[in-house]
C-alpha cells in the first residue's frame, strides 16, 4: 500500500507517517487537524476510489497524500458511499495509531464523507455518520467534508 504526496511522490504508509509527523513536530505550537476522506468516479469498466490524507495546520496551510485504489465497476451510489467511508475508516484507524505511537495521541482524526443534504445522497447521511461516529471518528458532511468533496476528489478524474 502506498500514498502518493504532491511534493515527495511515492511513500509508503511508514514513509508518509514520517512526513505527517515531522511536519507536526516542525512547528508544535500550532493547532493541526488530521483528515481523512475518500472519494469515487466510474470510469468504463471500472471504479476508482481515492482516499486523501490531510494534516492541516490551522491558519497555516497543509499538506496531503492520497491513495488510489481500482476496483470492478460499481454502479450503486449507495455501495460506493459505503466502500468510500470504509475505506477512510480503515486508512484513519492506521493513521489514528501511528499518531498514538508517535505521542500524539490528542490528535484527532476527522474522516470527511462525500454525502451532503441536497442531492441524491441526502438519504445515506445518517448511516454513514453513524458507522464514522461509532468508530470513534469525528464525522463530517458537506459543504464541510472538503477532504473528500475537494482534495480527494481532485484526483478522481
Amino acid at each position: 500500500m502506498y500514498f502518493i504526496s504532491p511534493t515527495k511522490g511515492k511513500l509508503d504508509f511508514e514513509a508518509m507517517m514520517a512526513e505527517i509527523i515531522d511536519y507536526i513536530r516542525g512547528l508544535p505550537s500550532s493547532a493541526y487537524k488530521v483528515i481523512i476522506g475518500s472519494d469515487s468516479q466510474v470510469f468504463q469498466g471500472e471504479t476508482h476510489f481515492i482516499t486523501a490524507v490531510i494534516v492541516h495546520r490551522l491558519g497555516k496551510g497543509a499538506r496531503y497524500f492520497y491513495q488510489r485504489r481500482t476496483n470492478r465497476r460499481i454502479r450503486s451510489l449507495r455501495q460506493r458511499i459505503f466502500y468510500e467511508t470504509s475505506l477512510s475508516l480503515e486508512v484513519g484507524s492506521m493513521v489514528s495509531k501511528a499518531l498514538a505511537a508517535a505521542g500524539l495521541e490528542n490528535l484527532k482524526v476527522e474522516i470527511h464523507i462525500d454525502v451532503g443534504t441536497h442531492g441524491e445522497t441526502k438519504d445515506l447521511i445518517r448511516e454513514v455518520v453513524g458507522m464514522v461516529v461509532g468508530s470513534g471518528f469525528q464525522a463530517k458532511i458537506k459543504p464541510e467534508a472538503f477532504g473528500a468533496s475537494t482534495v480527494a476528489d481532485k484526483h478522481t478524474k
